[in-house]
């Protein structure tokens, strides 16, 4: 146990904590009397991962729960092609362990300093029409709930249960290991190809379809976007080069930071920096193993909103937003990213039971995000849009219950395995609609 008192910040900085107590547990015995002794004094408990969530829901003025010390594989079963890991394991580290194994997840975001308990439990997801979230390779989870009991959960075992602790936003329980279902180690070929909006949206379902992973890019006040491909290859990996170092790091991170402290500093740059950066797209390929191609470095910070939508409300979206940028005239240089997923049938999937899209907005950490995201968020609602867990959004209790049909069978086993509500922090009694008792 280690007092606290420090403030604590999130990747973004947008949000902040002060912990009275910060605890960092060996083993799920610690983690169990951590629980206990929340609930004997009458505290609350959050599992803090990685910070990159932009919304408050890890953040806790009392007790913080770190997994930083449960990190690693814990079992391979190269029969049913599963591996058990601890729950606080680091995905850039997870790929690099399975990988020495022979094997490797189906698909990752485009970031990978989350844990993993961290990046299911608030539905982090990649991009790719044959692939859900990353929760949809969950097939076994062990969890410590608010009860102090220490269950494993399959669906087989809990079907209710698994399916709501697969995205929990860590209020049933502090999971401590997950199981995954994996395959193979593989390769991917990585394209990145510069095209006008209009020629990208005019081939959407195609681009999607022909790809195995397909996402692209367009920015404000500009035509260029990016369109980043990769697909399966036998090719052997691409040497590091120089100038893919240049593109990589020098290009996105340091010359874009430079640009994005300009439009900080003098906000009518913003519309010309957009335009700059879009004709700037690199262009090329690589090829790498899979968990060394789908995370991107970020050193320029941002704060960010992004929503799912059903598929087919993307080009309407996007059009619609185009539209309202020119309108309006953000100060806004940013990029907005675009990506796909397979449904699912997990309980608080922003994917559940439609094949998705997502569009998230960006904005420089320090300029204001609050009138364009709002005026997006609008669109993003218009057309039936669910909130991404870990990005900023303003949705509230009723709202949610609305887009989510099975809300209420979520919170019912939240009541059942947080009686006490140890979980529960001021975020999220009120993203819940769970009233403080007097």
């Amino acid at each position: 146990m280690m007092k606290s008192g420090r403030k604590w910040r999130n990747w973004s900085g947008i949000v902040s904590a002060t912990p009275r107590t910060v605890l960092y547990p060996l083993h799920i015995e610690e983690v169990v009397d951590a629980v206990k002794l929340c609930r004997d004094e009458g505290r609350t408990l959050r599992v803090l991962g990685s910070g990159h969530s932009f919304t408050a829901v890890a953040a806790s003025d009392d007790v913080f729960v770190s997994l930083d010390r449960m990190q690693g594989i814990l079992h391979v079963d190269r029969e049913a092609c599963t591996a058990t890991v601890w729950a606080g394991t680091k995905l850039r580290m997870l790929g690099e362990l399975l990988h020495s194994e022979g094997l490797a997840q189906e698909n990752l975001g485009d970031i990978d300093v989350q844990s993993i308990a961290g990046a299911i439990s608030t539905g982090t997801h990649g991009t790719g029409l044959a692939f859900g979230n990353i929760s949809t390779q969950v097939v076994g989870l062990t969890v410590v709930t608010g009860t102090g009991e220490v269950l494993d959960v399959t669906e087989k075992s809990h079907p209710e249960l698994f399916k709501a602790l697969q995205i929990s936003l860590g209020a049933l329980g502090v999971i401590v290991q997950v199981t995954l279902r994996l395959r193979p180690s593989y390769r991917l070929k990585y394209e990145s190809a510069r095209v006008p909006l209009s020629d990208c949206l005019g081939r959407l379902g195609e681009l999607a379809r022909e790809h195995r992973n397909f996402e692209f890019y367009w920015f404000p006040y500009a035509e260029p976007c990016q369109l980043k491909m990769m697909n399966e290859t036998e090719e052997p990996a691409t040497p590091d080069k120089i100038s893919g170092y240049l593109s990589d790091v020098v290009l996105e991170n340091v010359v874009f930071g430079a640009l994005s402290g300009l439009c900080r500093w003098v906000p009518r740059m913003s519309a010309p920096v957009s335009r700059v950066c879009a004709a700037a797209v690199p262009t090329g390929s690589k090829v790498e193993h899979s968990h060394r191609v789908y995370a991107t470095k970020r050193l320029v910070r941002f704060n960010e909103m992004e929503y799912n939508l059903p598929i087919e409300a993307m080009e309407s979206v996007i059009r619609e937003m185009r539209e309202q940028m020119e309108r309006a005239n953000y100060r806004v240089h940013f990029p907005i990213e675009c990506r796909f997923a397979k449904g699912d049938q997990i309980w608080l999937s922003p994917a559940y039971a439609r094949d998705s899209a997502y569009i998230a907005v960006h904005m420089y950490r320090g300029m204001p995000h609050e009138r364009y995201f709002a005026d997006m968020e609008r669109i993003f609602l218009k057309y039936g849009g669910r909130p991404h867990w870990g990005k900023l959004h303003s949705l509230k209790a009723a709202e949610l219950r609305n887009a989510y049909p099975m809300w209420d069978k979520f919170l019912k086993q939240r009541s059942e395995r947080d009686p006490e509500g140890i979980f529960l922090t001021p975020y999220l009694r009120n993203l819940f609609g769970i009233e403080v008792e007097k």
